[in-house]
């Protein structure tokens, strides 16, 4: 039977914690786990932790972490997936399956298209909401370590900033994504639900970015994501 298992934003290790807040209100009011409970945590190090809770109040909750082990390794193809920005519950959707899927870092893009507007206050709101969502993705899947999700920026800094060997733009009308030679390094980018103008994948084309399609059918700005990753988790990385 495996453990409950959480993520925890300080560095771990062997011996006693107290544990932040939000993690000592969840186990202890949500779970109404008790003293003695086993646990496992990880703190996006890539180290597992396991232990058992010593100590269980209203306020704070102690844990003995007693024992480590190495965690799930990540893919050996760094993935780094520019997302345009869509609107409620298709954003997080994305987010949370590219997690899974193992993706190394998500920037949240402003295109043309986006109907999606935030000011600076919103955009840090709705940034802490996307790491706790990758945060929530990786206690479910077992990743030991948790995705960077970068600030949004507009699609056209991001296409001059971001590295990669291979660096994709889906498009309906290109070559599919199996004629691409292997990568270890892959910048994908995804448009938002009006998809990207010609001339944003004309501006892609000029930072070295490569159209290429994944069928014959048009998918959704959330659907693109989980396709896409997982055929290059499939050709290239560790499925």
């Amino acid at each position: 039977m495996s453990l409950p298992r959480f993520f925890v934003a300080a560095p771990l290790a062997l011996g006693l914690h107290d544990l932040p807040e939000a993690q000592a209100h969840y186990l202890s009011r949500v779970l109404r786990l008790t003293a003695g409970a086993a646990v496992q945590l990880f703190d996006g190090s890539g180290q597992e932790y396991i232990g058992e809770l010593s100590s269980v109040t209203k306020k704070a909750v102690q844990v003995d972490l007693r024992g480590s082990l190495a965690g799930l390794p990540e893919s050996s193809l760094h993935i780094h997936l520019g997302q345009g920005l869509s609107r409620g519950e298709r954003m997080d959707w994305a987010i949370q399956k590219a997690t899974e899927l193992g993706v190394a870092e998500i920037t949240p893009l402003f295109t043309e298209r986006c109907e999606v507007r935030l000011n600076d206050e919103r955009a840090q709101k709705r940034l802490e909401h996307w790491q706790q969502i990758a945060i929530s993705a990786c206690e479910q899947c077992g990743r030991s370590k948790v995705p960077v999700i970068h600030s949004p920026q507009s699609v056209k800094d991001w296409q001059a900033q971001v590295q990669a060997d291979l660096k994709l733009v889906l498009h309906p009308v290109a070559q599919p994504l199996t004629e691409h030679t292997a990568p270890s390094t892959l910048a994908f980018l995804i448009g938002p639900e009006g998809g990207l103008t010609e001339d944003e994948v004309a501006q892609a084309g000029q930072h070295d970015f490569q159209p290429a399609r994944l069928g014959p059918r048009v998918l959704r700005t959330e659907t693109a994501p989980v396709v896409a990753l997982s055929v290059a988790q499939q050709l290239w990385g560790d499925f």
